[in-house]
């Protein structure tokens, strides 16, 4: 990026951050005695990590003095002063200021080393089709050291959350007895966070490992005869939390012969595509599973009411760490997608995305004969 572009970026950022949380700050005073400190902490908090995804880290930084101070003079007592009377709100203030800095850098470096991770692994593919293999296994080292970097920041994410939830808490365990700032809202809140990222921490991990089991061909499938039914019932069972948002019907055709495939990792495959599904489509609309047969396999498919996939995205979202464009604001760690892949090929089967009556339709044949190889 030239200097000047650079420059004016930056100038962009900094009025848009200053922009959003005085806009933040303007709505939250509207109900300023219907919310407690901790929300408003929490509204602060989610907005610098947004300013932070999208801009650089001085926006972020600048957000986040912004709303300390804004905080300090429109939500602690004395209002529309800087003073702050009682010690434990000094506490909280620069509790809250020191975190919201560090969510702030930690989500806009990530965001920066995740680009350059993409940026090199589209560098690497280039390098092989056009170069020799001596380059593209030197390149392939640089690509290995960004993605670690990648995840590396995909750790860091959730455990910026959950660090700055537990220091709230402990603050508040030490310096808010007798006047609590935290009700108890307040704290089942910061705790439900801290539950939320552990579980986005554990599955980051778990996706991992079945992607990596999956590409070195070293998964053991437990072949067993099923039915389409049972794999989509056991599915619609799993999906239970997407259902209080999405309607889920399912459409099977009638005697469809028994499947020799591994449940466990099927039953992975459909649900993935459901979430999927229910992540780029509004709530309270259908997705709609079918099953049928198709000359020697049987054709299974996912269709949502979002907006659909692009043609130029269609063989992309496969692609570990890929996120589609279609619904700005989604993060999600690209693994998904790459795995359900995974799991059809293992099965002998095929995968791919197209056109629904509304939105997408993922499709994947499984065949009926499959032995797993």
């Amino acid at each position: 990026m030239q200097p000047r572009s650079r420059i004016s970026s930056l100038v962009i950022g900094i009025a848009v951050s200053i922009a959003a949380i005085g806009a933040a700050t303007a709505v939250m005073l509207l109900f300023r005695e219907r919310v407690n400190a901790t929300s408003v902490t929490l509204i602060y908090l989610l907005t610098v990590v947004i300013l932070a995804s999208v801009f650089e880290r001085w926006a972020a930084i600048t957000a986040s003095i912004a709303s300390s101070l804004l905080l300090n003079f429109f939500f602690i007592e004395p209002y529309y002063t800087l003073t702050i009377s009682e010690p434990q709100n000094l506490v909280s203030f620069f509790v809250f200021l020191a975190v919201a800095i560090a969510v702030g850098h930690l989500s806009a470096t990530s965001n920066r080393r995740r680009a350059e991770a993409e940026r090199l692994y589209k560098e690497i593919e280039e390098a092989f089709e056009r170069s020799s293999e001596a380059e593209g296994i030197k390149r392939s080292e640089k690509l290995k050291s960004a993605l670690l970097d990648a995840v590396t920041h995909d750790f860091r994410t959730p455990l910026t959350s959950i660090k700055a939830s537990v220091t709230m808490l402990i603050q508040e365990n030490e310096f808010g007895k007798g006047s609590s700032k935290l009700d108890r809202h307040g704290r089942a809140d910061l705790l439900n966070v801290i539950d939320e990222e552990t579980d986005r921490l554990n599955t980051f991990v778990e996706s991992m490992v079945e992607l990596a089991r999956f590409q070195s061909g070293s998964a053991a499938l437990k072949l067993s005869l099923v039915t389409a039914e049972e794999i989509i019932v056991k599915t619609a069972k799993r999906a239970k939390e997407i259902q209080r948002s999405h309607q889920l019907v399912s459409n099977i055709a009638s005697d469809l012969p028994h499947l020799s495939l591994d449940p466990r990792f099927i039953v992975e495959a459909i649900f993935n595509l459901i979430d999927n599904a229910a992540t780029y489509s509004p709530p309270n609309t259908t997705i709609e599973i079918t099953a049928k047969k198709n000359n020697g396999n049987i054709r299974f498919s996912v269709e949502d009411e979002g907006p659909g996939i692009p043609v130029a995205e269609r063989e992309s979202v496969f692609k570990k760490f890929y996120r589609s464009q279609a619904k700005a604001g989604q993060h999600g760690m690209g693994m998904g997608l790459a795995i359900v892949r995974g799991i059809i090929e293992a099965h002998g089967g095929e995968i791919w995305v197209e056109s629904g009556k509304k939105g997408a339709r993922f499709v994947f044949d499984l065949p009926i004969d499959t032995d797993g190889r």
